[in-house]
Formats: C-alpha cells, structure tokens, sequence
C-alpha cells in the first residue's frame, strides 16, 4: 500500500519535523500511523518529501525527512468550467475531476443551473468545493491541489473570456459532431473543457463561448450528468496527453 499524504504550508526545511493541526489529528487519530510508518508531506504546488514517523503524540506525528523533491506543473493544464449544480452534484464533480488530475476547476454560474452563489452562501459553496478539492488530492497522493479559480460564481461573460485566452477551449454539448478523442489539441498551454449544470447550455452561452474560440464536441452517444462529464472528458485528454 502506497504511503499516505498530508499536506503542510511549506515542505520542512529541517530533517525532524513534527506534523500538527487537522493533518497531525488525522495521522495520529485517524489513520493510527505508528513508529517506523512510512508517509508522504506535500505542499500542495507541486513541492513533496518522503518522511518517516519517529515518534506520535496526542494529535502530532514526529518524522524525518528522508528525501525531498518537487513535481513541475503539468503542460499542458487541464481547466474545467463546471456549471454549478444542485445538492452534493457539484462536489462529487469536483472529488472525481481532482482525481482524475485537473489542475483548475471553474465555478461557473450558468443561466440553467438551479443553484445559486451569492453572498455568504456563495462563498461558504466555493470553500466546500476547495475542501473537497483538497481532501481529493490527498487521496489521489497528487503533489499538486487543483485551483479553484474565477469568482465565487463565475459569469459567462467572465467564462468566456477564459475561453478566448485558452490554447484550446471545448464545450461538451451532446448536440456537437466533433468528437472530444479526435479533435486537434496544442502541445502546450490551457486546454478548457466547459461541463453545464443538470439543466444543459443555453443557446445564448453557447453562442458566447463559440465567439470566444469554443469548439463543441462530445465524448459519446450517452449523455452524461454534470457531475461525471467533466471526469470521462478529462480521462479522454489525459490519455491523449500521455498524463495517464
């Protein structure tokens, strides 16, 4: 079984560090490491370093570090817009899309999407959606946690934008004939996928997004729900990428 991963501020410059906080509770607590347990620290941005536990306190985990290294950005970056959808919809679109290796999540505020951000619930949803971005990483053992970028409900002005100054932008819409396994993709820069909320794109976005650049493609004949387009399209470009 491979080693766990907790994530730290700063990789520990120092060769004894002691692991505290929520992390250290779920080290100790949790995942009941012990003496001589392998582990693995990163920082989030691509910053790791292999330790092992010397010693476990009530919620601390003393270690030492045993090697250092860092994991450069992936080229080309993976960006999903995904539509803001209802219930737990859009976090188990944001824990599968983590997993899957996107590095950006945009919360979009589609015209159809049922839900909406605003005020302190907008931005109480965006922490939720890093939480789970974060805890997905983790899982995953990504040195690299996705951003989540954009305003707490992205526009589509905003979104389109995006698109425009991407190196390839794509909407997923099961109306498209292009294909998203044989469309061209750059060898380098943004690739953006845009995923919509449970009610589909409007004609108005989708004319939006065509003026920014967008080409619409599909991913098959099924047409999936918001909360797993976004994870088959980025399993479709991570193999054409040569990331998987």
């Amino acid at each position: 079984m491979s080693a766990p991963l907790f994530l730290v501020d700063e990789i520990p410059a120092a060769s004894i560090f002691t692991l505290h906080g929520p992390e250290g509770h779920h080290a100790a607590t949790v995942q009941r490491l012990r003496v001589g347990e392998r582990l693995l620290l990163a920082d989030g941005r691509g910053g790791t370093a292999a330790a092992e536990v010397t010693g476990v306190g009530r919620g601390t985990v003393i270690v030492a570090v045993t090697r250092r290294d860092f994991v450069p950005a992936a080229d080309p970056r993976l960006v999903v817009v995904q539509g803001i959808a209802k219930g737990n919809r859009g976090e188990l679109a944001v824990q599968a899309m983590t997993e899957a290796g996107v590095d950006e999540i945009v919360p979009w505020a589609a015209a159809r999407s049922v839900a909406q951000w605003r005020g302190d619930r907008g931005h109480k949803a965006r922490d939720k959606w890093a939480a789970t971005a974060r805890e997905a990483a983790k899982q995953a053992r990504r040195p690299w946690v996705p951003v989540l970028g954009g305003d707490p409900d992205c526009s589509t002005r905003r979104v389109a934008a995006r698109l425009s100054a991407a190196a390839a932008a794509f909407v997923l819409h099961e109306e498209a004939i292009e294909r998203l396994t044989a469309v061209p993709l750059p060898p380098a820069g943004e690739i953006a996928v845009v995923v919509g909320p449970e009610g589909g794109i409007g004609d108005a976005e989708m004319d939006a997004f065509r003026a920014a650049g967008a080409t619409p493609v599909r991913l098959g004949d099924a047409v999936l729900r918001t909360s797993t387009a976004g994870v088959a399209a980025l399993a479709v470009l991570s193999a054409r990428l040569g990331r998987w």
